[in-house]
């Protein structure tokens, strides 16, 4: 697994009267991310089928430098910021995971596709 990525994934309570802000800040920072962060494979943002106030975030990273690179963008610290307020509870990190399937080069060619909203 020497070319295996950095997955992360968490999950994110959020108060009711907040969900469509969550939503237009998250949205915006998801596309940020996959457009201009070299070292991004996948960021992808679902919503609970139960709770529509619960989001899950799932993101692939080249490696732990890239993790680092995303914390560092002005992109995530505007929409960390903005979501503070929003938060119901902390964040929960469901896992940190290395990826197995598809290879990091399979990744590299799906990257393009992610940018085709």
């Amino acid at each position: 697994m020497s070319d295996a990525m950095h997955g992360n994934l968490f999950a994110i309570n959020i108060r009711p009267e907040c969900r469509q802000a969550f939503l237009d800040a998250s949205i915006f920072e998801a596309q940020s991310v996959v457009s201009e962060e070299l070292g991004v494979f996948q960021f992808q943002v679902m919503v609970d089928a139960a709770d529509p106030n619960r989001f899950y975030f799932y993101e692939v990273f080249r490696d732990e430098a890239a993790v680092q690179a995303h914390r560092d963008t002005s992109a995530f610290k505007n929409w960390w910021d903005s979501i503070q307020p929003m938060l119901e509870s902390e964040i929960e990190i469901i896992a940190n995971m290395r990826t197995v399937f598809p290879s990091a080069k399979g990744f590299e060619i799906q990257k393009p596709g992610l940018l085709q909203w």
